[in-house]
C-alpha cells in the first residue's frame, strides 16, 4: 500500500486502512511504519473542556481550511464506554453537514487505553492520512490536560478553546497545559463575561512568564464570527515555522511514538507473564518483565503483518 501523496483520497481505501492500523497491534505497526516520517499534511489538534463546542468550531472551520486544501480529515476522540469499549458520543453526528462534503473524511475513535487519554494507534491513524494525501489532518481531543501534551507532540498548532465563565477554571488549570497551545480560541465570545476571561488568561501567561506570542481570537461557531480570522491564523503560523521547529517537532514527534510504542509493548508483554510471577518479589518480577520485553520486542521484529481479510 503506497498511495501517491496529494491525490484525491480513495474514501473505501482509507477506510480500511484506518480500520486496519487502528486496532493494530505493535508488531504490525512496527512492519508498516515507512522509512520517510516527512510529514506533508498539516495537523491542528482541538483541545478544551467538554462543552466547549470544538465540534462546532471545527465544522465550521473546515469549509474555510478547503478553500487552500484539496482534502481534510477530522478525527475525533470520543470517551471510551465502560461496557462496550466504544466510542459514547459520536461527533460525527454533530458534523453531519460536513461529512457530506466529499473533500471530508471524519473518523470518530475512542480514547482507549492510551496513557494520554488520546487513543491507541493515533500517531499512525495520522501518518496514515498523511500517506493517503490528506491537505490538512484536525483532531479533536476528548478535553484538556494530560491529552494536550499528546496532541502537542502530534500536531503541528495545538488550538485550545475556552468559553465565558471558564475563569475559575483557567486559574486551576496548570501553567504548562496553557503553554502547550499555539493559539487561543474564545468560543461563544457574545455570552457575559468573555473580557473577564481574556484578562485572566492573559494574567496566567504573564505570571508564568510567557513571551511567545500566541494569538487569541474571539469566535461565534454558531454564526462563523471569528472563523475567517482563526483560519488566516493558522495559515499564518504555518507558514511561520522555521527549519529549526519542524525538525524538532519531528524529533518530538518520534520520541512520543517511540514512548507510546515501548508502553505498549511492555504491556502486552506483562500480559503474557504467568499469573503466578506477581507472588514473587518485585526485584525477581521487575527483571522477569525485562526479559520478556526484550523477547517480545524481538518478535515484533519479525512477525510479518497479519494482512485484513
Amino acid at each position: 500500500m503506497s498511495p501517491d501523496v496529494r491525490r484525491p483520497f480513495d474514501r473505501v481505501a482509507v477506510s480500511k486502512a484506518l480500520s486496519r492500523i487502528a486496532s493494530a497491534r505493535v508488531a504490525d505497526i512496527l512492519n508498516l511504519l515507512a522509512a520517510d516520517d516527512t510529514r506533508r499534511a498539516r495537523v491542528v489538534a482541538v483541545t478544551g473542556a467538554p462543552g466547549a463546542g470544538k465540534s462546532t468550531l471545527i465544522a465550521r472551520l473546515a469549509p474555510y481550511r478547503l478553500r487552500h486544501a484539496r482534502s481534510l480529515a477530522v478525527i475525533a476522540i470520543d470517551p471510551t464506554s465502560p461496557l462496550s469499549g466504544g466510542s459514547v458520543l459520536g461527533d460525527r453526528i454533530r458534523m453531519d453537514a460536513l461529512s457530506e462534503d466529499p473533500r471530508v473524511l471524519i473518523r470518530s475513535l475512542p480514547s482507549r487505553a492510551a496513557e494520554d487519554g488520546l487513543t491507541d494507534n493515533l500517531a499512525e491513524v495520522v501518518a496514515t492520512l498523511d500517506m493517503f494525501g490528506f491537505d490538512d489532518v484536525m483532531i479533536e481531543t476528548v478535553g484538556v490536560g494530560q491529552t494536550a501534551y499528546g496532541a502537542r507532540a502530534l500536531a503541528d498548532i495545538v488550538v485550545l478553546v475556552l468559553t465565558p465563565g471558564a475563569g475559575d477554571y483557567v486559574q486551576a488549570m496548570k501553567a504548562g497545559i496553557m503553554e502547550v497551545a499555539d493559539a487561543y480560541v474564545i468560543n461563544k465570545s457574545d455570552q457575559p463575561g468573555s473580557e473577564r476571561l481574556i484578562a485572566e488568561l492573559s494574567g496566567v501567561l504573564l505570571r508564568v512568564g510567557d513571551k511567545t506570542e500566541r494569538p487569541l481570537v474571539q469566535v461565534r461557531a454558531g454564526d462563523d464570527t471569528g472563523i475567517v480570522e482563526l483560519s488566516g491564523v493558522l495559515d499564518q503560523q504555518f507558514a511561520r515555522a522555521s527549519e529549526s521547529a519542524v525538525a524538532a517537532a519531528r524529533r518530538a514527534r518520534c520520541r512520543y511514538r517511540v514512548q507510546g510504542l515501548v508502553q505498549r509493548s511492555l504491556k502486552e508483554a506483562l500480559d503474557a507473564l504467568p499469573e503466578t510471577t506477581w507472588d514473587h518479589p518485585i526485584p525477581g518480577i521487575y527483571q522477569q518483565a525485562i526479559t520478556g520485553l526484550r523477547e517480545y520486542a524481538a518478535r515484533a521484529m519479525s512477525i510479518p503483518f497479519r494482512k485484513a481479510k
